[in-house]
């Protein structure tokens, strides 16, 4: 399967230049910055700092050719059955598609189903922003609190933070994820009930964390106001459960519908983007989905050579399956992207965090990886350490935009340099010789320069990819996306793996509905027998409980 004679000659053609020095290659090729970067819709990419040479990527294409990617991009936009342990389509790309008029699913147009929902999300953003959609008290809405988890949560609350700079300043929204009542219990504490909106994001509408803090704030919103018929006025769902959001007791006229075939980490594109919409209007939304379909474009009909996804997820395999490595760091250079790398920490390990290929044999090759980071320039002061001196090195994608949203002249350059410096530290390190030579320059002596020169060594030859983007606009952050969307496939496609379900999330869940049934005395000793671990937290709990 991945393991074809085209792999085989990835593996032999890594041996021979797996201590490649990168500084090295720069120096035999002047013009390495331009053979090695590719410009896409919104975005620059530099990946010349990485250990790769023209033959790496020419074996890596051909591999990737003998792996029918072609055909397994053809297949995401055709709308084919990719989740096959689910048995869906994973048509998230079809949500941002204003150009298609027809798209069938089962023998059904999904297109005009997606443009009623763009249409019914329009009227509700603009009623809420002109002060006609009032609470029960006939008080304009001030705050919208999104109640969800995972895909419902992470990506809206990623997408609001990151376009704060074009916030409509009509409605503030806070979002509420935690099964812990004091991220609710805090949230709510400032908030005035009379101008709260409440969105319940749930695609099932059965997901355990989401129901137990909507029931808490519906408890806390009707008794404040006294008045049963709040809800019409206070609580939107967002669900593909349209009976159990009803039950739940929110109106149909309420209910945003999303649709099964819209895996909940690919869902920002939907009615799960409505608090994106309340935050900075309806139009700057869609310019959000007209940034993912440009690139769903340059995905779809680029050659691979200069395709950027293909080429950024054939590196992530060449460093994951040759070198080994198990993490890689994304660090964004833009304080509002702040929650960017927990989304795709989502995005990537929820997605390709799995053992077993589609046709159910156990995967002999690695899959996945670890995907952390955080803002530059704060993590200088934290993780770089480790990056440029640890004994292990990671790949790094610094994303970095050109433009500042703010007036504040010297910071920008200040804050552009300083990412640049990180990529150029990573790659070229420095010496013993080096250090000890800076430090003769300081009005050391030789034997306390010999002493300290060791201790100051980074050996450099440290990959790092570069993205610029012009400006953090609503259609960058779009393409930006979209772009490690489809990244995350390229890695799943080739190595044959399911990546749109997550059974990994549903044991834990199935575990923990039976253990809170257990923290009752009485059914403690409930069959089947417990581990000792386990059984002895419990009772340590309700020893606790009891007592308190």
């Amino acid at each position: 399967m991945q393991r074809n004679t085209d792999w085989e000659k990835l593996k032999q053609h890594y041996q021979t230049i797996a201590a490649i020095e990168m500084s090295d290659l720069f120096r035999q090729d002047p013009k390495r910055f331009d053979t090695f970067s590719i410009e896409a819709p919104e975005i620059f990419l530099d990946y010349s700092k990485n250990r790769i040479t023209h033959e790496t990527l020419a074996l890596l294409l051909k591999w990737a050719e003998s792996r029918s990617l072609d055909q397994a991009i053809d297949a995401l936009f055709s709308g084919k059955i990719l989740n096959i342990t689910e048995q869906r389509e994973a048509l998230h790309t079809a949500l941002r598609n204003h150009q298609q008029n027809s798209f069938l699913v089962h023998n059904q147009n999904i297109m005009p189903a997606i443009r009623r929902t763009l249409a019914q999300m329009r009227q509700f953003v603009d009623q809420i922003h002109n002060h006609q959609w009032l609470g029960a008290t006939q008080k304009p809405i001030t705050d919208c609190v999104n109640v969800g988890i995972g895909g419902s949560d992470l990506g809206p609350r990623m997408a609001t933070f990151a376009l704060q700079p074009y916030s409509r300043q009509k409605v503030k929204c806070h979002y509420v994820s935690n099964l812990d009542g004091a991220q609710l219990s805090e949230t709510l504490q400032p908030l005035n009930p009379e101008t709260t909106l409440f969105i319940v994001a749930s695609k099932t509408f059965t997901t355990s964390e989401t129901l137990t803090n909507a029931r808490s704030a519906r408890k806390w919103l009707l008794d404040a106001l006294q008045d049963s018929n709040a809800m019409a006025r206070h609580f939107i769902a967002v669900s593909a459960n349209i009976p159990e959001a009803k039950a739940f007791g929110i109106p149909e006229e309420n209910i945003f519908e999303f649709w099964d075939w819209v895996g909940g980490r690919y869902s920002l594109w939907s009615a799960i983007g409505l608090p994106i919409a309340l935050s900075i209007g309806m139009n700057r939304f869609e310019a959000l989905l007209e940034g993912a379909q440009a690139m769903d474009r340059h995905f779809q009909t680029t050659a691979f050579e200069k395709n950027m996804p293909v080429q950024m997820g054939l590196l992530n395999i060449w460093y994951r399956n040759f070198y080994e490595i198990q993490t890689h760091a994304i660090i964004p250079y833009a304080h509002h992207l702040q929650f960017f790398p927990s989304y795709l920490q989502q995005l990537f390990m929820e997605s390709n965090g799995k053992t077993c290929c589609v046709d159910g044999v156990r995967t002999d090759i690695q899959t996945g990886e670890i995907i952390w980071g955080g803002v530059g320039t704060d993590g200088q002061h934290a993780y770089h350490q480790w990056l440029h001196q640890g004994t292990q090195w990671v790949p790094v994608d610094f994303i970095l935009p050109i433009e500042a949203h703010h007036d504040l002249e010297s910071h920008h350059p200040l804050l552009f340099a300083n990412c640049l410096a990180q990529s150029q530290v990573l790659l070229q390190g420095k010496t013993e010789q080096e250090a000890y030579e800076e430090l003769l320059q300081k009005d050391t002596t030789s034997k306390q320069a010999k002493e300290l020169a060791k201790h100051k060594v980074m050996e450099g030859n440290r990959p790092s990819n570069t993205l610029l983007i012009k400006k953090l606009t609503p259609s960058a952050l779009g393409a930006l996306i979209a772009l490690y969307e489809h990244v995350v496939f390229v890695q799943g496609a080739l190595w044959n793996i399911n990546s749109f379900d997550q059974w990994g999330v549903e044991l834990g869940k199935t575990r923990a509905k039976a253990i809170v049934n257990r923290l009752h005395p009485a059914n403690f000793e409930e069959e089947p027998p417990l581990d000792s671990s386990t059984a002895g937290l419990m009772q340590r709990f309700t020893e606790h409980t009891k007592n308190s």
